[in-house]
């Protein structure tokens, strides 16, 4: 095993964090609400806020506060007080009187739910002061900051925009919040000709415009809050307020946050609860949403954060869940130019969490795994989110043409929980699909408080097509074992046999500390340290010449955060030898964060 520690710098740049800014939270008739979107930047915001240790409020007009990171003393970067939502000229909701007194009815019983709930401890995975504290914590908008200090030397084939995708709640909970309830954000950073410049934006979904029209959160936390008794109340208000017309909740609820793809003249951003939203990239480098991307009014049901672009063919691979009713899951796939297929309705015993998937050349791999949704857990106060030891883990190998599911191959793994797949190939001369992921246990740990300790293992599972048997083996020696989570194989050889893997080191968990290029055939480990209390997140190939006969044959780009300056930067990495390149100092903090991608130039100027 080889290692190399990022070098550290002593380089001053300013830093600028999370803005806060207490305003009052008016009633839902008497007084304005704040409605205008900002034209420019969104702040993070916190109704009426008193600080504390805890979480202490106990009705909607005393919002909790919760302990941000220490900072070093800092400049505040905005450019101007119009910038701020409080200053923006908003006028009231045009309600009647029966939608004023519903939402005066709605609002008190909701005050009166908030306050029961904050006389029980929270959960850590749904404890705020855990879940976004230090630099899990939001950030404001940032306008394009053009001509960044770069240490090294950019790569000569790095010229685009590297875009990292990740939650960032626009207003502190109310009660219940886990990381991955927070608003999408994506930060963005243009390098060309040896330049950087950087900026970063929220997807302006429908659920976060009409909550900042409301200015506060009204939509309910898919993980954080809808669990017992209370989760019921919360769809309850929240379908109620639907039908007064006092939010809208038949044009989507998702946040947008995880997962980013640029498909078809276009950068879709990602949740695995609504459809995409397109994020445009202005020539500036700066960021906007042009809106809830349904290709064409051809799809009409959410779409997983993890489709699959084929390097060769150039199609799209997706898939769609549903968590209430029949189909429970379904397949399709889009044209280079955009065309969706019909779907395909794959046979599961019920909802369960499917984030991730697979394509070979020829195949799709469908994970059927032990992490489901039973919605009537709620009833006896209990997650919806539940591991089913009862149920057999299992993965469906259906052609990439499929018609319908008539043909679809299952085979058992047991015991298998891989909240992400890697890659995986086909190997004809053994009649074997194998699957590169990173099996986790408890299986839901992420969703479920649990005195286990969290382990992701990188395996090698082989599915044999003709006997329905598999086996599955850790590839990293178990000497060298360590979680290895969010990363990426070089895309331009996906569901192609790749020999290396490029992951995150997530210890301790959830923080991420480095990340390590894997040789999937020996399992032969190089690591690449961030240093010092420094850490990061996901690592992305970036090829340098898409016809290379070297797989590693590019750069990898990752966030780094300094958890004792409190600044963070952009690592660019050789991917061959794992030596820094270049660093970019960026000019505002970069909280830890999901998947992301890269679109080159040639993309940018052709965007739609």
């Amino acid at each position: 095993m080889a290692s190399s520690t990022a070098p550290t710098s002593n380089t001053t740049v300013t830093w600028a964090g999370a803005h806060h800014q207490n305003h009052k939270l008016f009633s839902s008739f008497s007084l304005p609400l704040y409605l205008g979107f900002p034209s420019k930047r969104i702040s993070v915001r916190k109704p009426n806020s008193r600080r504390g240790n805890a979480i202490h409020c106990a009705a909607l007009q005393s919002h909790p506060v919760l302990h941000y990171p220490t900072q070093p003393s800092h400049r505040k970067e905005f450019s101007s007080s119009d910038d701020f939502p409080e200053n923006q000229k908003t006028q009231p909701p045009q309600w009647n009187f029966l939608q004023k007194a519903a939402a005066f009815a709605l609002d008190m019983a909701e005050t009166a739910l908030v306050s029961r709930e904050r006389q029980h401890p929270l959960p850590k995975t749904a404890d705020p002061s855990v879940q976004i504290a230090g630099n899990f914590a939001p950030v404001p908008e940032q306008p394009v900051r053009h001509s960044l200090p770069v240490s090294g030397t950019i790569p000569d084939c790095i010229n685009g925009v590297y875009l990292r995708n990740g939650a960032n709640p626009l207003f502190e909970p109310v009660a219940g919040h886990h990381f991955f309830d927070g608003d999408g954000m994506v930060h963005a950073v243009t390098l060309n000709d040896g330049s950087a410049s950087y900026s970063c934006r929220f997807t302006e979904t429908q659920r976060l415009v009409q909550e900042q029209k409301l200015g506060r959160p009204v939509f309910p936390k898919a993980i954080g809050e809808l669990h017992g008794h209370s989760g019921i109340a919360r769809l309850l208000l929240f379908y109620a307020r639907g039908l007064f017309g006092l939010v809208d909740h038949n044009h989507g609820t998702g946040v947008a946050n995880a997962g980013l793809v640029y498909f078809n003249k276009r950068l879709l951003a990602m949740s695995e609860d609504d459809l995409p939203y397109q994020v445009r990239i202005k020539p500036s480098g700066d960021l906007e949403t042009v809106g809830r991307y349904d290709f064409d009014e051809q799809l009409r049901s959410t779409m997983i954060a993890h489709p699959k672009v084929d390097p060769v063919s150039g199609d799209l691979f997706a898939l769609s869940y549903d968590v209430v009713q029949k189909p429970y899951l379904k397949y399709f796939r889009f044209s280079p130019e955009g065309q969706k297929s019909p779907d395909v309705e794959i046979p599961i015993g019920g909802p369960t969490m499917m984030h991730d998937f697979a394509i070979t050349e020829n195949y799709v791999v469908i994970p059927d795994q032990q992490v489901v949704f039973k919605l009537q857990e709620m009833i006896t106060g209990g997650s919806p989110v539940i591991y089913d030891k009862n149920k057999k883990s299992r993965f469906g190998i259906l052609s990439k043409n499929a018609q319908t599911a008539e043909d679809i191959i299952w085979v058992e793994s047991p015991n298998t929980f891989c909240f992400h797949l890697w890659n995986a190939w086909e190997e004809p001369e053994t009649d074997e699909v194998v699957v590169i992921g990173s099996c986790m246990t408890p299986a839901d740990s992420i969703f479920n408080e649990c005195e286990e300790k969290l382990q992701s293992v990188l395996s090698e599972i082989r599915l044999n097509l003709k006997t329905g048997e598999s086996t599955r083996r850790p590839i990293v020696p178990a000497s060298e074992q360590v979680n290895l989570e969010a990363g990426m194989v070089n895309r331009s050889r996906l569901g192609r046999k790749t020999q290396f893997a490029y992951l995150a080191i997530a210890e301790p968990w959830p923080k991420v500390s480095g990340f390590a290029k894997v040789d999937l055939s020996t399992g032969e480990v190089h690591k690449y340290q961030y240093g010092d209390q420094r850490y990061g997140g996901e690592p992305y190939f970036v090829h340098r010449d898409p016809t290379s006969e070297r797989e590693d044959d590019g750069y990898i780009l990752a966030f780094v955060h300094d958890e004792k300056t409190w600044k963070s930067e952009l690592h660019i990495v050789n991917a061959m030898n794992l030596q820094l390149e270049a660093t970019v100092k960026l000019p505002s903090r970069v909280p830890y964060g999901f998947h992301g991608t890269f679109v080159n130039l040639q993309d940018l100027g052709n965007q739609a």
